[in-house]
């Protein structure tokens, strides 16, 4: 290879993706965007609720811009340590830990929780192949023996455990990102259980959504706050924030502070967004209903799509996911739903563990039942011919 040239593999690559309709674009959109937005992950409707962004600009201006350094050196704030408390308190956990994000809360928790392992009496991953990337990245980073399992499947976990003398961990999402089904937490744990493991349940998908007044699928599940379950949230989506957490036993989060290298060499989450979450649950705690309506919208976008012919699953939370015939159809699709005035995501290989493309419709508890109809119908309308 020439030596002027050493990334000329990047574009033999890009032609491959480009040839397969695989090429990924970013497209910045203005503060005032007059699409209805089916996209993101704001299901509460929080992320511009006037408490969350005033609290967002009182923290910056109280604390800076930044958390100027690690948690451990000098990114720890008060914010940060009632936000844990706060959190642990609402989701029913005994402990918490404030990440800058929820891919590398996950990292943390996989990672420091298998520990190092191998061998004989080593620590064992057991996998849910339909898991979100930041877990997978936490089960390929860890020191540990893996066993990916099939979606869902709490027989294969609990054969998969079987045969393991050590430490062992057992993680799943609780809502699934791409088709938006939920993890049967309870046999999975039962699974566990019989065997001596835990269980680190991603919540990202359930808080604000599942659960008495949107207070997650573990604590739905009647598994928050039991000494062998660990979970972790995100504050990007529901709490309208950014940032992630781990919850659980206060053994488990004094283990982590020294031991996760994500939270001890990651400068901290920023003020601003500690204040934003924590304001988002104080309107979730005063308004609790906003959970029983954004699972209400999603059942509503469902049944409209599935009665015009179309596969989709059914929502176990806020995500629609409907099935395309291609990642070209797909792209297109999404393309023809922003020109009638709604944002909906595109998931397309790799980013689906299936190779299925689809439509992913995330609802939102401030859209109006209009909006909801007039949603339903444009995505029918640009459909693709099969």
């Amino acid at each position: 290879m020439p030596q002027d040239d050493a990334f000329g593999w990047i574009d033999a690559h890009h032609e491959r993706r480009l040839a397969a309709g695989l090429v990924r674009t970013l497209r910045p959109r203005p503060a005032d965007a007059p699409l209805v937005d089916l996209a993101g992950n704001d299901y509460l409707g929080l992320t511009r609720h006037p408490e969350v962004t005033e609290a967002a600009a009182a923290a910056a201006r109280q604390w800076g811009a930044g958390a100027t350094g690690s948690r451990l050196v000098t990114g720890s704030t008060d914010l940060h340590a009632r936000l844990e408390a706060e959190l642990a308190a609402f989701c029913g956990f005994e402990a918490a830990l404030v990440f800058s994000s929820g891919y590398t809360a996950n990292l943390a928790a996989v990672t420091a929780l298998a520990g190092p392992g191998g061998g004989a009496g080593g620590a064992l991953l057991v996998s849910d192949e339909g898991n979100h990337a930041s877990l997978i990245d936490g089960c390929r980073l860890a020191r540990a023996e893996k066993a990916i399992v099939p979606h869902a499947d709490p027989a294969a976990v609990r054969k998969a455990l079987a045969t393991h003398a050590g430490r062992a961990l057992a993680v799943t999402d609780s809502v699934f990102s791409v088709d938006g089904d939920a993890a049967p937490l309870t046999a999975l744990a039962a699974a566990c259980r019989e065997h001596g493991a835990a269980l680190l349940v991603d919540d990202a998908h359930g808080l604000g959504v599942l659960g008495e007044g949107g207070r997650g699928a573990v604590r739905a599940a009647g598994l928050a706050g039991a000494p062998d379950v660990v979970a972790t949230v995100t504050l990007s989506k529901s709490l309208g924030s950014q940032g992630g957490a781990v919850l659980g036993p206060a053994r488990v989060i004094r283990h982590l502070v020294s031991n996760a290298r994500t939270f001890i060499f990651d400068t901290g989450l920023a003020p601003a967004a500690a204040g934003a979450a924590l304001a988002a649950l104080t309107v979730l705690r005063r308004e609790p209903q906003r959970a029983a309506r954004v699972r209400e919208i999603a059942a509503e976008l469902h049944r409209r799509v599935v009665a015009a012919g179309f596969r989709a699953v059914r929502p176990d939370a806020a995500v629609v996911s409907v099935r395309a015939p291609s990642p070209e159809a797909a792209v297109q699709w999404a393309a023809d739903c922003r020109e009638a005035g709604f944002a909906v995501g595109c998931f397309r290989p790799p980013s689906v563990p299936d190779g299925v493309s689809r439509l992913r419709l995330t609802a939102r508890a401030d859209l109006s039942d209009g909006q909801v109809t007039a949603a339903a119908d444009a995505i029918v309308r640009t459909a693709p011919a099969v």
